[in-house]
């Protein structure tokens, strides 16, 4: 009859957090700094992610079309 092998005890090995995104929002032209769009709901801290022609925010599911937005500024 073989053995059952047991799992070993003691710490199990460091796993790594993967870096925040949140730099990507930033952007430097010269000497400005630019910053995405924030969420009018969650207020600043809080970016709007921007994925085929619309805004959305991930914490209170707020969402933004542009595709409105262009047709207004046509008329």
């Amino acid at each position: 009859m073989p053995k059952k092998s047991k799992p070993k005890k003691g710490k199990k090995p460091h796993k790594n957090k993967p870096t925040s995104k949140k730099y990507t929002q930033y952007k430097l032209e010269g000497d400005k700094l630019t910053r995405g769009r924030f969420c009018p709901r969650c207020g600043p801290g809080v970016f709007l992610m921007n994925s085929k022609g619309r805004f959305y925010c991930g914490k209170c599911h707020y969402s933004e079309f542009e595709s409105k937005k262009v047709e207004e500024k046509k008329k």
